[in-house]
């Protein structure tokens, strides 16, 4: 297999010569907000937070064109905390990503830490939220937003359909299967409708069992209109299993004026039957191009002793009720 990617790889650079042309663009998002959260073991807390609506980040884009059509390029991008200054992601310098990437005609091959198929799937179809603000879907379904040490392969666009297929590497002697990542995606785009299904399988340290998502997602704008709709059928590392499902809306009422709402449930399939249900409404004001305002309010209501929190683009949360005020540049 790793023969058979260094092949591709090398097969994907090879064009006839022509002069080289590069570019470096440095870009980023600086987000922060008042955070007001209640319903937590801890009881209400008001804070500042950062990356509400969007993650905060710097990132480093550069990009070469290698002739005939094909193009290298490097993404390195840091997640920081405006509030205090400190990294995210655990202090790693580029946590949010790393990876280089061929492309052209064929498609695109890229290696490093990137975002899973699944991810994208539900960041840039299923929610109207973006995972972000109080409405973030990831408040209840689940699924990993990024893989270390992944090879990736993404088709052209035919005919409207398209794939996306990701294997993370373990990297443990002796046994491949350990700490193990899957992923893949199939989506088909045609006028004001895109489809996704979308599906991620992770493998615990000991490559003794996994745990896998598999999702349904669409988006359908009719004129300023947008719907949202998504199922999700889960299994986690114990073997239980559980269901989540969204129904959104996007409403554009101006240029710079746009409403945002979703319902999500979520079914536990075990005998403890730890439902939950979660309800969002957001609001946003475009000052510019880059800058607008925010406001955000989620609640969750949790069955049988469910923890699900209301959290942020960066923040897990710590109650069910949030609300969520604030800015956001890009850059």
């Amino acid at each position: 297999m790793q023969k058979y990617m260094m092949s591709a790889l090398a097969l994907a650079v090879v064009s006839p010569a022509a002069p080289a042309q590069s570019s470096l663009t440095v870009y980023g998002v600086a987000d922060a907000g008042l955070v007001l959260e209640h319903g937590g073991d801890s009881g209400a807390v008001q804070k500042i937070g950062s990356g509400v609506a969007s993650s905060s980040r710097l990132g480093f884009k550069g990009r070469e064109d290698l002739g005939g059509g094909t193009a290298l390029t490097f993404v390195l991008e840091n997640g920081y905390s405006i509030d205090t200054g400190a990294t995210k992601q655990n202090g790693a310098l580029f946590g949010r990503q790393a990876l280089l990437c061929v492309s052209g005609e064929a498609g695109s091959f890229s290696i490093g830490r990137q975002y899973t198929p699944f991810y994208k799937a539900l960041n840039n179809v299923a929610d109207p939220f973006a995972t972000g603000m109080a409405g973030n879907t990831q408040n209840i379904f689940d699924g990993t937003t990024r893989i270390d040490n992944t090879v990736e392969y993404i088709t052209p666009r035919v005919a409207g359909f398209a794939a996306d297929v990701q294997y993370g590497f373990g990297e443990t002697a002796g046994d491949s299967s350990k700490s193990r990542s899957i992923g893949a995606s199939g989506s088909y785009e045609q006028g004001a409708l895109t489809v996704v299904l979308a599906h991620q399988q992770r493998d615990n340290p000991a490559g003794t069992a996994h745990s896998h998502n598999t999702m349904l997602a669409a988006r359908y704008r009719f004129g300023a209109i947008t719907g949202h709709t998504a199922l999700a059928r889960n299994r986690d590392l114990l073997g239980i299993e559980s269901r989540d499902a969204l129904l959104g809306m996007t409403a554009q009422f101006s240029a710079t004026d746009k409403l945002l709402f979703s319902l999500i449930d979520h079914h536990d399939k075990s005998a403890a039957q730890q439902h939950a249900r979660q309800a969002a409404i957001g609001y946003s004001h475009a000052l510019s191009r880059r800058t607008d305002l925010y406001a955000a309010y989620g609640h969750i209501r949790n069955s049988n002793g469910a923890l699900f929190r209301v959290g942020t683009a960066a923040d897990s949360g710590s109650g069910t009720t949030g609300v969520n005020l604030g800015v956001r540049h890009v850059f």
